[in-house]
């Protein structure tokens, strides 16, 4: 992924000219250039240098009268699914771009590349050559908030391997291996693989005064640090060059963690008392995906009032407007003498991790459920982690919603604070467009039922991972708005009808099935046994709570609906699942239903 193709050249152009321009700019390259009429060929030392290239030569440098474009040189035998876009607005927001992107077809993976420029770079898998070469068409040039957006191939090494051409879904699902099975786990297993996740990294980001001596003479601090602490510890020197401050990533068991944190700790401490650099106590700043920091907050800050105070330190989280494209991660500071903050980490990074194994068990019951779900290009979870393998028992994908190709479509109804219907909507309804074309759902924002209403019901209708996506964005977006307060998690009401036969199943014997619903998912469920069953003899179930909690109760009641024979209706059958009618017509809870939200609420 070093050779670099240099387009619209000049014919005069010889390779004199062109070596001239990179040492001008300081470029390395290897080997002689490789000169056509009107292009041309070099290698770059390695694929930091040949970005390097592409972000400072790529339609920004003219040579003798032509501005030069510069791309990865890639094979036609490489050129199929693997694109990368480049010159993002660095504030854009994660939906829109996936928006743009979901416009030319599936996208099985996103990641995003650092570099030193000033804008995003992202590569992306699409699920077909024909969707890749959409994108390329279509986002090519593409004007986003003043930026023309540079998108190209890049090698894709699995293609050749793989027997070039493999149809429209590329003879295999999101999520699964070459060969099209399933990854990890028992075969004969029907419960998800045992994560191996819990050796999460613990981030922190020091002063970029100290990393001298963090690292130390050719490296003999950070080998010491390594082997005392039997950790793996990256310095990422190169990101955001010119900050003042730099990331640290450390890979080890958590013991390990906080004695390689300790000794960072320790170190710039002695530094900043020999250079005479900080007056007060250096801080501890640890840098932890946004997903993750309501839970550390806990309930009205419970839970980070409660590490201040066992431990004797003060900690303060960054705001959400910080969060970019570029920047997933919040920063935890903590301020206190080094053993407190040692402490403090401790307590911190036993909620993080907590919340991380949480969201991978219900992750992992999600793709257990939705045949084929692929999380890995939603952006929810930190791009250094890495994602679970699926559980095994898909191989045939989408046979628990039936056996006759698509998906069931089930339509909830989500309720949302009634403020917030501006921010879903967006700006001539670009948002909720963007949204839906991600998702592949239809969302809809029903009327108030009165002027005063508090909340007001989206309804979204689509098959299982159109609902687990759409609904995603939809938590996420209240979160990042500020419609909950950054000590609160964002927990949110949704509503599913079901035949009023099956709600007993539902219930289950005394309550027992509820019960256990409630245990197994932490939301609040609820059949409200007030309601009369509407004109399709349907009725609702309550769902209430954080995002996984909320899915993984959605999707076990739409598992327990699947199991009751539907009931006979005039010669046809009245299914589990949800009537269009019935939806289109419910503009709010009845009456009786308010009253008992409002009573829950108390």
């Amino acid at each position: 992924m070093h050779k670099l193709y240099i387009g619209n050249l000049n014919e005069n152009v010889t390779a004199e000219d062109l070596g001239k321009t990179f040492d001008e700019h300081k470029i390395p390259y290897s080997g002689q250039f490789l000169m056509k009429t009107g292009y041309a060929f070099v290698d770059c030392p390695d694929d930091h240098w040949a970005m390097k290239a592409i972000e400072t030569f790529s339609g920004k440098v003219e040579l003798q009268g032509k501005r030069i474009e510069v791309e990865h040189s890639v094979p036609k035998k490489q050129r199929t699914r693997k694109l990368q876009i480049r010159n993002i607005p660095p504030h854009l927001q994660w939906e829109v771009l996936d928006g743009l992107m979901a416009q030319c077809g599936t996208v099985e993976n996103c990641e995003q590349v650092n570099t030193d420029c000033e804008t995003a770079v992202v590569n992306v898998t699409y699920a077909s050559r024909e969707h890749a070469r959409q994108a390329i068409q279509k986002l090519n040039g593409y004007q986003c908030e003043n930026n023309a957006l540079r998108v190209s191939y890049i090698p894709d090494e699995t293609s050749e391997m793989e027997g070039g051409h493999r149809g429209q879904d590329n003879g295999r699902r999101p999520g699964y291996g070459p060969r099209g099975g399933p990854r990890g786990g028992s075969p004969s297993s029907g419960m998800p693989p045992k994560c191996q996740h819990a050796d999460m990294p613990l981030r922190l980001l020091v002063p970029t005064q100290f990393v001298g001596a963090i690292i130390g003479k050719e490296g003999a601090t950070i080998r010491n640090i390594t082997k005392q602490t039997q950790s793996k510890v990256d310095v990422h020197r190169k990101e955001n060059a010119g900050a003042a401050e730099k990331p640290i990533s450390i890979h080890s068991t958590p013991e390990g963690c906080s004695s390689a944190c300790r000794m960072i700790l320790e170190i710039m401490q002695q530094e900043a008392k020999d250079t005479k650099a900080a007056e007060e106590l250096i801080p501890l700043k640890i840098l932890a995906h946004n997903n993750f920091v309501g839970r550390l907050i806990g309930k009205e800050g419970k839970n980070l009032k409660k590490i201040e105070q066992d431990t004797d330190t003060k900690i303060t989280i960054s705001p959400l407007q910080d969060l970019t494209l570029y920047n997933p991660e919040r920063t935890i500071t903590v301020k206190g003498p080094v053993e407190a903050c040692c402490l403090a980490e401790v307590e911190v990074m036993k909620k993080i991790r907590e919340a991380y194994e949480n969201d991978i068990a219900a992750m992992n019951q999600q793709t257990h459920l939705i045949p084929g779900l692929n999380l890995g290009a939603l952006g929810l979870f930190p791009s250094s982690s890495n994602m679970p393998p699926p559980p095994p028992g898909n191989a045939v994908g989408g046979a628990a919603y039936g056996c006759f190709g698509a998906p069931e479509q089930e339509t909830v109804h989500v309720y949302i604070p009634a403020q917030a219907v501006g921010a879903i909507i967006g700006k001539k309804g670009q948002h909720i467009k963007q949204l839906s074309r991600f998702a592949g759902a239809s969302i809809k924002i029903a009327p108030a039922e009165t002027p005063d209403a508090k909340t007001r019901m989206v309804i979204v209708t689509g098959p299982p991972e159109a609902q687990f996506k759409a609904q995603g964005r939809i938590y996420g977006k209240l979160k990042e708005e500020n419609f909950f307060g950054p000590k609160e998690e964002v927990k949110l009401e949704t509503h599913i009808k079901m035949a009023a036969s099956a709600a007993g199943r539902v219930i289950g014997k005394g309550g027992k099935t509820v019960t256990e619903l409630q245990n197994l998912t932490a939301a609040d469920v609820v059949v409200p046994r007030d309601q009369t069953p509407d004109e399709n003899d349907q009725v609702i179930v309550k769902i209430n709570g954080h995002f996984y909690a909320s899915q993984l109760a959605q999707r076990k009641i739409r598992d327990i609906l699947t199991q009751v024979k539907p009931p006979q209706k005039g010669g046809m059958a009245m299914g589990p699942g949800p009537q269009p009618q019935g939806f289109t017509e419910m503009g709010s809870p009845t009456q009786g239903l308010s009253q008992d939200h409002q009573q829950r609420r108390k």
